[in-house]
């Protein structure tokens, strides 16, 4: 199986063993409030996708079994576009992803392949635009200035200096620094990399007649543990990933502050702000459960019942820094799962 990163794993094991302890000896499986959430079951489930959502739902998974020791899971993190390739291809009975399906080359491939599924909402990420804590020349950029370092005209810019033209052209005030521009970042396989354009990139792209997506010429992975190291090896270095893997790394990187518009308010990722939108890179998280084989796998209803059960998602998010959803959202999954 594969499980959550270490730093994580030991704070999900201890709350799945008070878990157990307070649940007693009874046949049903227990969710974190004491509700009744499953019936002893066993079997295994497969997922993949998305590593920004892996965490949770390996999360779920130690506690599930937990309750469950005939259960048996695998959760994996390729990416969320090789996880719904894998899903569409009937590989797998759930997908984790860190943004929608695509109409084209994903959920058309779905349908043609007969893989009928529901989409569940369970969190909510902002993504982190990080350097070193030895840059101390920037602190805060636009979205301007984040295509101009990181678009499609940027290639073969390797100092931040490069990029004032293009961000001047599109109204930024930010004087960039005239000093080495080192660039880790997700690849194209990544959710993190698609939502990171759609949110950041497209507008700016589209202004300018350019395709929607960033400069090719970065060192990318698919591992978001990789790109903060990578990030962490020059002093005026420039990244970006799941806030949950800033946070995890809050020592050792700097996040920076972002706004929407050129001369628009710096806002810094945490929590609360990505809880209430004021952060401007934030995004949906999901499952995509296939419903066929949650008809014929006991184990993968009684898993998702568990994982939307009351407490269940707070509790991983103990360990896992991410964000939530409002009661109100939480029962709109809820209502989406109970009608597939």
């Amino acid at each position: 199986m594969r499980l959550t990163p270490p730093r994580r794993l030991g704070a999900i094991a201890l709350a799945a063993t008070v878990i157990v302890a307070a649940c007693g000896s009874g046949t049903g499986t227990t969710a974190p409030d004491g509700g009744q959430a499953s019936d002893g079951t066993g079997g295994s489930i497969f997922v993949s996708g998305s590593s920004t959502v892996e965490p949770i739902s390996a999360g779920v998974a130690e506690l599930f079994k937990a309750e469950n020791p005939g259960f048996d899971y695998t959760v994996e993190g390729p990416g969320t576009g090789d996880g719904f390739q894998k899903f569409c291809a009937g590989e797998t009975d759930i997908s984790d992803a860190s943004r929608p399906i695509r109409a084209e080359g994903e959920a058309d491939v779905c349908t043609r392949n007969g893989v009928q599924y529901v989409e569940l909402k369970v969190a909510i990420d902002g993504i982190s635009v990080l350097t070193s804590p030895a840059n101390t020349a920037v602190s805060c950029l636009s979205f301007a200035d984040l295509y101009a370092l990181l678009g499609p005209e940027s290639v073969g810019f390797d100092s931040w200096a490069d990029g004032q033209e293009i961000a001047t052209a599109l109204g930024s005030t930010t004087t960039l620094p005239d000093a080495p521009l080192v660039i880790t970042g997700p690849g194209e396989e990544s959710g993190t990399f698609d939502s990171f354009v759609e949110i950041v990139m497209a507008d700016a792209a589209e202004a300018r007649g350019q395709d929607a997506t960033t400069r090719p010429d970065y060192t990318a992975s698919a591992n978001d543990n990789a790109i903060v190291e990578g990030i962490t090896t020059a002093d005026t270095s420039l990244g970006w990933v799941g806030f949950a893997f800033y946070e995890e790394n809050v020592d050792t990187v700097k996040a920076l502050q972002i706004s929407e518009e050129p001369g628009g308010t710096c806002v810094e990722p945490t929590a609360e702000t990505i809880a209430s939108n004021e952060y401007p890179i934030s995004r949906d998280l999901f499952i995509y459960v296939n419903k066929a084989r949650a008809a014929e796998n006991p184990a993968v209803a009684a898993y998702v019942d568990f994982y939307l059960a009351e407490g269940t998602i707070d509790t991983v998010l103990e360990t896992v820094p991410y964000v939530p959803l409002t009661p109100e959202a939480l029962e709109a999954t809820r209502a989406a799962w109970e009608a597939r």
